[in-house]
């Protein structure tokens, strides 16, 4: 493959590599259902909890999207992430530097929520995290991390 097509086709298996994980989470134990979710930016950890489970797994930041400006903030340069929480996003930016791409190194930038959600399969992909997730973190503004190493607590 040619060095100028290699990002788009990872960028493609990135986003095939989310779908297999989050699909595969949603039939295990109901990514996608669950009645609440909590982080732990202390911690690094992230909980899902249902009536019947409780996943734990190490968490780390992406970036987080405002949806009212439609701003994107990375997390290695978010105020209210701090090392380690950020190492996924730090890969995303070495591709970025790797292959020039603009929008991968800058601070700040305006996308969609689908672009958001394809910097987080990237981050997902590279570093082989074990899944993704994007929730509500306040107002308009929805934080988006992977996630490593679930351990699944059945409840009840």
């Amino acid at each position: 493959m040619s060095e100028a097509r290699e990002p788009e086709a990872t960028l493609k298996r990135s986003l095939e590599y989310l779908q297999l994980k989050m699909q595969s989470h949603a039939d295990a134990w109901g990514l996608g259902s669950a009645e609440r979710w909590d982080i732990d930016m202390d911690q690094g950890l992230i909980w899902f909890t249902q009536p019947e489970v409780r996943v734990t797994a190490k968490v780390q930041v992406i970036g987080t999207h405002d949806a009212s400006d439609a701003s994107w903030l990375w997390a290695w340069d978010h105020p209210s992430v701090e090392e380690p929480l950020f190492r996924d996003a730090l890969l995303v930016e070495a591709f970025g530097r790797k292959y020039g791409l603009y929008r991968y190194v800058t601070r700040s930038i305006r996308c969609t929520r689908d672009e958001a959600w394809q910097f987080t399969a990237l981050a997902c992909h590279l570093a082989q995290a074990s899944g993704a997730y994007c929730g509500l973190a306040s107002g308009d503004t929805a934080i988006y991390v992977t996630f490593h190493d679930t351990a699944v607590e059945r409840l009840g």
